[in-house]
């Protein structure tokens, strides 16, 4: 059967290790057609792509055919999954959201706080134009959502959207599990954690090794600021005995801002004002590998990429794309629709949980209710979501601005009004909605 993969954001710079996983899994996976789509700004970035992932493609000695062009409509025709990994307003749009709360002395950061609000504004319009064009054009196809913040876009998606076909993927999974087999010192395929709450915003509250609790052993290394399992984005420097002991779960990376609030910031901010914001360390890690991805002696992935933030989500992907492929029912972490897996979210909410994955989708794994210690402020980030997700659709600036009052980093109801007009000044061509 024709097996096609089209790469919406085929410019990234994250792009070659798409086509590394789905060289990797080409037994089991037989792509046999990779189309790359962008936008016409990003022409010579995707020129560069497409030579590489060629390159890939022949040292492999595959039979895939690649096409790269700008006409969204046209590549989606037979597709059979649809990867998202787009970034509106590209990474100068990032610096904004970065720069802005940190000139007033709060957290910048491209998924968190006030910057994640933002990118959520300007991308979920344009994720649901994408979804109506599958709707029509590629309906049986998955759309593999790892476009950031990677939460909402996907709920947006599922409550709004005229495609269903949704999962939504996330690295930070990934990154504790591999960090948590590094520090028992096994294999990340004997690793298991039962993950409950949101993107960014989940904890790992079980974990086993070949089907054994190791949970206490790891709260244990956790302890040591040398173990930890945070992606180059974030610089973490772990977590104290009495939290990991109150809590008795694992904390992701990006609970740090929330629960190491004064800390990250007074980094954040001596980073700004000696380096500049991460978007702009962003901007000349992606030169150098451009460069790199320049050179016709290149044929495989460079090991530089595992400098982005985001490096391994597109591997996940290709997993959950091989496995909604073969229908092999395995259990992997994913962000999809609540359904009553946690009985204390709405079921049209979407959440980061570990699901069954196979030919019809997600099947997540049964929760039930929160740990009271965690309830209240999941509850309120994924009010603080809804939020958000309702502004970028009906372009209500109310709406964003409670969103901002009830985050946790923003909280001041004056400061979110200066927010709220900079930002929304900062970004205005990307937000039509709004005007």
């Amino acid at each position: 059967m024709a097996l096609k993969v089209v790469i919406i954001g085929g410019g990234s710079s994250y792009t070659p290790e798409i086509i590394e996983g789905l060289l990797d899994r080409y037994e089991s996976f037989p792509v046999n057609e990779i189309a790359l789509v962008d936008i016409e700004q990003g022409k010579e970035k995707l020129g560069i792509i497409e030579k590489l992932a060629k390159r890939m493609i022949a040292k492999a000695n595959k039979p895939i055919a690649l096409t790269a062009g700008f006409n969204r409509r046209e590549a989606l025709k037979g597709a059979t999954f649809v990867t998202s990994q787009i970034r509106i307003g590209g990474l100068k749009a990032r610096e904004k959201d970065e720069r802005i709360p940190l000139s007033h002395g709060v957290l910048g950061q491209e998924t968190n706080g006030a910057g994640g609000v933002f990118k959520a504004l300007r991308t979920i319009p344009v994720l649901l134009e994408i979804a109506e064009d599958m709707a029509n054009i590629c309906p049986e196809a998955w759309l593999i959502n790892f476009t950031n913040p990677a939460g909402m876009v996907t709920e947006a998606l599922l409550k709004h959207g005229q495609h269903k076909r949704v999962v939504g993927v996330c690295n930070i999974p990934f990154n504790m599990r591999t960090g948590v087999a590094e520090v028992l010192g096994c294999s990340v395929e004997e690793v298991e954690i039962e993950f409950i709450g949101l993107n960014h915003f989940v904890f790992g509250r079980r974990v086993t090794v070949n089907g054994e609790d190791r949970t206490e052993k790891v709260l244990e290394k956790l302890q040591d600021p040398n173990n930890q399992y945070s992606p180059a984005n974030i610089v973490s420097e772990g977590w104290s005995k009495a939290f990991l002991s109150a809590f008795h779960m694992l904390p992701n990376p990006y609970h740090s801002y929330y629960f190491k609030g004064e800390d990250m910031l007074s980094k954040s901010l001596k980073d700004y004002k000696e380096n500049g914001t991460r978007a702009e360390v962003v901007q000349e890690v992606e030169k150098e590998l451009f460069k790199k991805y320049e050179n016709e002696a290149l044929d495989v992935k460079p090991e530089e990429l595992e400098q982005r933030g985001g490096a391994y989500y597109s591997d996940a992907a290709c997993s959950i794309m091989t496995s909604i492929f073969n229908n092999t029912n395995d259990i992997q972490t994913v962000n999809t629709l609540n359904n009553g897996t946690i009985s204390d979210l709405p079921d049209d909410a979407v959440i980061e949980v570990n699901a069954l994955i196979g030919s019809q989708g997600p099947r997540p794994l049964s929760i039930g209710k929160l740990p009271l210690s965690v309830k209240g402020i999941i509850q309120l980030m994924k009010n603080f979501e809804e939020l958000v997700i309702e502004a970028a659709v009906t372009g209500n600036k109310q709406l964003v601005y409670q969103a901002l009052v009830i985050n946790p980093l923003v909280r001041e109801e004056q400061l979110a009004e200066t927010l709220l007009n900079e930002l929304m000044e900062a970004h205005k061509d990307e937000l039509p909605q709004f005007y």
